[in-house]
This record gives structure tokens, C-alpha cells and sequence, in this order.
């Protein structure tokens, strides 16, 4: 369903709304919150006679579903030239534009109700966003799946022919991660191992005291920790990673399906995590930062590789980057630089991990001992770099460099002579000037050939 409407350039933009379901979807939220209420009160013994809050369920529920029907019937949405157009609100009129040059990534999400009504919901990411911008929810999951195109197509420079929807690029599926592998490393996790023992010393202190109610007393800790592990596993089920000339194209979820791409050049820092528990079977997990995530959907959306061997990882991150990293004996790689020997003082344990190195394309560098990190930063991205002293740094003739990114991966590198820290910032000002005036287009339709 679409209606023209004049927009504010005074060019007529032909506006679409969200599918009839959704009032009902939202208002199945409201009916959820309240049932979850009368649940609690039935457990605490409060709850007393059910007809009041029968009466209150039977006034609010209507009045949710009225209520999203409005939100419905005021939200459209369309295109004006190079933004997308978001109208909503009845009282209180609210209109977004998204611009497509800024567009981070397209999320579809499936929510499980949404899965069985065949709805999803379409989420945008942009640069400086706190969180997504111009959600909508919902739509028919074909209608996301071609508004997506739609948005990537021509945040790449690509106009479809009037009349004919944007053409869906290519992809090859480069990677997929094992249901086994997944629970393999959420098995060989340190949040499994602790809730293990946890669960030992609740057994062995329900038998050697022969009072349940010891069981109380871990309770709290341990139900956290088995929470955190199950929602890992429903999250990154059925993982699996694709390339395509509009970016890269993540997939997952066993409960809430989630379909993310992100378009060339939006990635502005890798990470490969080793922990020490992974590395006999010579896993490591890659995680990634993109511009426009606010902190809680960068949290969701960290994991660009769950589990891989560490082959196959370190082939994903030259793949993304164009550049050759990793611990091969190449010519190619780019070589690390330890700390100096007086590092011990000041971090005993650790300062062996620590390692710097970069070339003309990125920068890397190391750390951790139980926890291995390798971060990986194109020189284009770095926002600004700095160097930092403390007292007991200063009297050792040490520093400590950063390059500043957005929300997510923060790479640093602790530990370095004085002078060379110095030495450092200055190249990486350097090379981060020579980057980006080496930098392509990021829209991929107007990339030079070769």
C-alpha cells in the first residue's frame, strides 16, 4: 500500500506502510507483559482473586491493539532521492531521513511471532547512530528482504529501472559454523567451567548438609552463568558468513533469526580472540567493529566469526581487509615488535603478549596471556591517535599508544619505549593521511575496475 505525498523538497515521494499485522504483533508484546505480572503475583502468593486483574486485562488489551492500529495507520515510509523518508506519530508528528551515503548496515530480524506470520523487521544502522535508525517493524519478510536490496543498491549507487525492484546482488557462502563446533566452544568456555564447579559445590553442600536450601546460596551466580551460555548458543545457532558485492552478509539464530550485511568498507576494526581453553583444538573466534552501532546492538552483533579454526579466521580477515595478516611465515604478514624487557615491572605476567606492528595498510597489535587478542585496525579508520603516561610508566620510560575508534573494538598498545610510542603516533598520523587518500569509493557501484 503506498500514497504520493509531497515531501520537503517539493518533489512528490510515493510513501508505503507497514503490514496490516503489525498493531497485532505489538500489542501481543503488551498482552505478554501483563500475563508475565499475573505469573509473578500467582508465585509470590499475592495473588489473591484473578478477577481484577482479568478486568484490567481485558481493558488494556484492546486498548494496545487500538493504540498500535494508530502507530500503523501514521507510519509510512519512501524514498526521496538519496535518503529514505520515515513519518510516524499522531499527536506528535515525526519525520526521519535517513541518509543512504551513511548507511552501516541492514539488519532483517525475525522475532519468533514475527516467523510465524511470516513478518520481520527491518533495522538501519548509520554513522553516529546511538542506536538502530529507522526501524521499521513490521514487514512481510519478501517486502524486507526487497527493501533491503532496495536500501544497499542504492546506498552503492545502483537505481533500479522505474517500475522494477532493485536487483538482489550475488553471494558465495564463505563460511558456516558447525552446531557441534558452536557447542564445543561454548563448552570449553571459562563461564561453563565455573558454572561446573559451581554446580559440584551445590551438590556436595546439599549432601554433606542435607538441606536444599543450600542450594539458594549459588542459585543467583549460577543461573547467569547458564543463561549467558544458552543465549550464546540460540543466538549464534546456524551461523554462517557470505560475501557479495553489498557487503557482508551474516546470518543466524535458532529462536530470533537475524540477517545483517554490512557494505564494503564499513568495517573499522577486526579482533581475533584466542582463549586459552580453545587452543588445543587451535580455535579462535573474530570479532568486529562497525561505525553507527549503538553500545547495546554492538554488543549483539560483535561476532563476525563465532569458532573457526585459526586458518580459516585469519583467510576471513585478509579477505575483509585486503591485507595480509597473520602468523604465517610469509613475506607478506606483518611483523611484530615486542616490548622492552623493563615492561615486567609494571605488568609481571602479561608483557610477554604484548606486540606492535603495522604496514601500509593496517595496524596490529597484542595482548593477553589465558586471553590472546590480535587487533587488526585499517589505517583509514583511525578517528584519532594519542599516547598516554602514567606516573609509574613515566619513571620507566614507558607509554602507551591508542588509536581511537568508534563504539566497540578499542586497540591500544601498552607498554612501549617512550621515544618509540612517540615515534609510532607520528608514523600512524602518517599513514592514516596516506590511506585515506588512497581510499576508494565506498559505494561499490563507483569503484574503478581493477
Amino acid at each position: 500500500m503506498s500514497e504520493p505525498v509531497a515531501a520537503g523538497t517539493g518533489r512528490a515521494v510515493e510513501l508505503r506502510r507497514l503490514h496490516p499485522l503489525t498493531p497485532f504483533v505489538r500489542g501481543w508484546k503488551a498482552l505478554a507483559v501483563i500475563v508475565a505480572i499475573l505469573g509473578q503475583q500467582a508465585a509470590d502468593g499475592r495473588g489473591g482473586s484473578p478477577l481484577p486483574m482479568l478486568v484490567a486485562l481485558a481493558a488494556v488489551v484492546p486498548l494496545a491493539l487500538v493504540y498500535g492500529w494508530v502507530a500503523w495507520l501514521f507510519t509510512r515510509f519512501g524514498f526521496d532521492g538519496e535518503e529514505l523518508l520515515i513519518e510516524s506519530g499522531a499527536l506528535f508528528r515525526r519525520s526521519r531521513r535517513v541518509r543512504l551515503d551513511r548507511l552501516q548496515a541492514v539488519d532483517v530480524v525475525r522475532p519468533l511471532l514475527g516467523r510465524v506470520l511470516g513478518l520481520a523487521e527491518l533495522r538501519l544502522e548509520v554513522v553516529g547512530g546511538k542506536a538502530s535508525e529507522g526501524g521499521l517493524a513490521y514487514l512481510s519478510e519478501d517486502a524486507a528482504v526487497r527493501l533491503r536490496a532496495e536500501l544497499l543498491a542504492r546506498a552503492a549507487g545502483v537505481r533500479a529501472a522505474e517500475g522494477e525492484d532493485a536487483p538482489e546482488a550475488p553471494e558465495v557462502v564463505l563460511h558456516k559454523v558447525p552446531p557441534g563446533r558452536l557447542l564445543g566452544s561454548v563448552l570449553l568456555s571459562m563461564p561453563t567451567i565455573v558454572s561446573g564447579v559451581l554446580a559440584v559445590a551445590l551438590l556436595v553442600g546439599v549432601a554433606m548438609t542435607g538441606e536444599p536450601s543450600f542450594a539458594f546460596a549459588i542459585l543467583p551466580v549460577l543461573i547467569p552463568l547458564g543463561g549467558g551460555m544458552a543465549q550464546r548458543l540460540i543466538s549464534e545457532f546456524d551461523f554462517t558468513i557470505a560475501g557479495s558485492p553489498d557487503g557482508l552478509r551474516l546470518r543466524r539464530g535458532l529462536l530470533e533469526t537475524r540477517a545483517q550485511t554490512v557494505p564494503p568498507g564499513r568495517v573499522q576494526a577486526l579482533r581475533i580472540v584466542s582463549p586459552l581453553l580453545w587452543r588445543a583444538r587451535g580455535w579462535v573466534r573474530v570479532e568486529v567493529s562497525v561505525a553507527g552501532y549503538g553500545k547495546e546492538a554492538a554488543s549483539e552483533s560483535s561476532a563476525l566469526l563465532p569458532v573457526a579454526p585459526r586458518a580459516e579466521a585469519y583467510d576471513l580477515v585478509r579477505l575483509v581487509l585486503q591485507a595480509e595478516v597473520g602468523p604465517h611465515p610469509g613475506p607478506e604478514a606483518v611483523p611484530l615488535a615486542g616490548v622492552p624487557r623493563r615492561a615486567r615491572s609494571i605488568d609481571p605476567v602479561a608483557w610477554r603478549g604484548l606486540a606492535v606492528g603495522a604496514d601500509d595498510k593496517v595496524f596490529v597489535s597484542t595482548r593477553g596471556v589465558l586471553r590472546r587478542e590480535l587487533d587488526v585496525v585499517p589505517h583509514a579508520k583511525a578517528q584519532s591517535v594519542r599516547v598516554t603516561q602514567g606516573p609509574v610508566q613515566r619513571r620507566l620510560g614507558l607509554a602507551s599508544l591508542h588509536i581511537d575508534l568508534p563504539p566497540g573494538i578499542r586497540p591500544y598498545a601498552d607498554h612501549r619505549d617512550a621515544v618509540e610510542a612517540r615515534e609510532l603516533l607520528a608514523r600512524e598520523v602518517e599513514l592514516a593521511r596516506a590511506a585515506r587518500r588512497r581510499a576508494v569509493p565506498e559505494r561499490w557501484a563507483e569503484r574503478p575496475e581493477g
